[in-house]
Formats: C-alpha cells, structure tokens, sequence
C-alpha cells in the first residue's frame, strides 16, 4: 500500500473521528473541513482531478463557510456551542447504524456480479467536462446554484428561531 494513500486516509479519518466526538461545535466545523480536504486529497491521489477540485470548491469551500456562518450567527453563548456528554445507548445507536450500513454496503457487493474483462474506463478531460456544463447544461447549473442558495438562507433563518423583537422596544 502506498505511504501517501495511508497518510491521507489517517488525516482523513483521524479529523472526522475527533469532529463528530469533540463537545466544541466550532472546532467539529473546522474539523469536518480538514477531512473533506482530506477526501479531496484522496481524489488527487486516484487521479480524478475534476472531482478533487469540485470536491474543494463545494465542500471546503462553500459547505464550509456555509455551516461556519451558520454556527457563528445562530449561537447566542458559548453553552449553546457544546453539545450534552455521550450517553452510553447514544454510543450504543450509532454503532448499530454503523453496523446495519456495512451490512448492507458488504451484501450489495457481495452480490454485485463481477465481470471478467474490465472495460478500460471513458477519457474524458476537464475540459470536457467544463464545455458540457457550460455549454448545454448552464442553465441546469444556474437553477441548482439558486435552489442550493434558497435552501442555504432558509436553514439560517430557521436556525435563528426566535421571535422577532417589538418594534415599540427599539430606539
């Protein structure tokens, strides 16, 4: 097994594992930032540039800030940033879920037929790529973009929650 891969599977995992296990929410933010990186790196690694790319631009770029804002404009003390001890059937739960998941990814592949001939896999470039969604596909790309950003306004004025303030009380 390559060095690189190993490495970057254990940054990877490493920073989720201490994301989804730290009580600080601002640090499981950035945290979870460092293993989308991390998935991003290992697109580079497999050669999928315009994914790895993709996955840098929408993830760690915009998912990121996107959640970051949200957390720093929807939380009123630092009581609100920690989330409640573990419980012990909390732990319990998601190691079931966890369990269930690998079960049925394990069975899907299991059963998946293989062939005996692997079809030597499409060449298509960036560039290519780029063309098809700038090209016949933009105007998809564009009501994605405004959808996505709709949905992104709606969470924080919903995360905001609170009723609005008298408008005899202001000055």
């Amino acid at each position: 097994m390559n060095a690189v891969l190993v490495i970057i599977a254990l940054v990877t995992v490493g920073a989720a594992v201490v994301a989804m296990s730290g009580r600080n929410l601002l640090h499981s933010v950035l945290l979870l930032t460092v293993s989308w990186a991390g998935v991003a790196a290992f697109y580079l690694w497999a050669g999928a540039e315009f994914v790895a790319f993709a996955q840098l631009l929408v993830y760690v770029g915009a998912i990121s800030m996107a959640v970051l804002f949200a957390v720093l404009l929807t939380r009123r003390s630092r009581d609100d940033v920690a989330a409640p001890p573990a419980s012990r059937s909390r732990g319990i739960y998601a190691i079931l879920s966890g369990a269930a998941v690998a079960a049925v990814l394990l069975a899907a592949v299991s059963l998946a037929p293989l062939s005996s001939a692997p079809t030597p896999p499409p060449s298509v470039t960036v560039r290519q790529l780029g063309d098809q969604l700038m090209g016949p596909h933009a105007a998809s790309l564009l009501v994605i973009a405004a959808l996505l950003t709709v949905a992104l306004i709606g969470a924080v004025v919903l995360a905001a929650g609170g009723s609005p303030g008298n408008p005899e009380d202001e000055p």
